[in-house]
């Protein structure tokens, strides 16, 4: 049967394919566009497991948050090329992932890929975009934060993302923004030094330890010595306790308090491609 172009646009505004993929598709079915859609995922499929060797390394970090300032989401859309990372469908396809996911419940990158985009799983559209840009993808990282007040912030380049939660509201836009792009500078392993899990303590000990040992430092000094390295470990990697990047005067912690005396952070999440 004939197949029209009206019918050909159609199929491909619903999956992404290039036109002579979607009058293929619609050739081989007979105008069915459901069993068209099938033959392009399947196409999306192939190629995906020709590329599943392949390492997906750029692509897109976006974070966004809701409008009464609630919730924050942060998500990851990997690539293989840079060229592709920049394209405006790939970016905007991010942001529609994101834009799902954030208006969902959803709080692991398990349930998002189960998230139905126009009626297909999140985790079939990435599928189907494989087969049509020909390189490898994969949505590797989801992240939540809710707080009285979540900010976000995104790094020009959509290559880094950050979304900060306070445990206030009705402070100034610019604080929650200082602190975001604090995290996105610094890369903070923690909130504070009580919220450092207990095993980067003891590897920070034992490096101190270590490096201690090949300056020449006596044994029974060794405790010490990694024990005020640690101190300085935590001034320099937890959030609060982190010089402020804008100042170098004062601390995060101390810049809140300037703000508000029991103003804090309670959560964040960070997502870098090059780190």
């Amino acid at each position: 049967m004939a197949i029209s172009a009206a019918e050909v646009s159609k199929l491909r505004k619903m999956t992404g394919a290039g036109m002579m993929d979607c009058k293929k598709a619609l050739t081989e079915t007979d105008g069915d566009f459901d069993k068209a859609v099938d033959i392009i995922r399947k196409k999306g499929q192939a190629v995906a497991s020709k590329r599943a060797d392949r390492e997906a390394t750029e692509g897109v970090v976006l974070s966004k948050v809701t409008e009464d300032g609630k919730k924050g989401a942060l998500v990851v859309l990997n690539c293989e090329t840079d060229f592709v990372a920049k394209n405006e469908s790939f970016v905007a396809l991010t942001q529609s992932i994101l834009d799902l996911a954030l208006a969902s419940n959803a709080t692991t990158i398990e349930e998002v890929k189960e998230l139905k985009l126009n009626g297909v799983a999140i985790k079939d559209v990435i599928t189907e975009q494989i087969g049509v840009i020909g390189e490898k993808l994969d949505l590797p990282y989801f992240a939540v934060v809710n707080a009285e007040t979540v900010v976000s912030y995104i790094h020009p380049g959509n290559k880094l993302a950050t979304i900060v939660g306070f445990n206030q509201s009705g402070f100034e836009n610019q604080v929650g923004r200082d602190v975001a792009m604090q995290v996105a500078a610094m890369s903070p392993v923690s909130i504070d030094k009580d919220s450092v899990p207990q095993d980067v303590i003891q590897k920070e000990l034992e490096i101190a330890k270590d490096q201690a040992r090949l300056e020449g430092k006596p044994e029974e000094m060794l405790d010490r010595i990694s024990q005020g390295r640690l101190n300085k470990f935590f001034k320099e990697s937890t959030l609060l306790e982190q010089i402020f990047v804008k100042d170098g005067k004062i601390s995060i912690r101390e810049y809140l308090k300037n703000t508000n005396k029991d103003l804090t952070v309670t959560d964040f999440k960070r997502f870098s491609l090059n780190n």
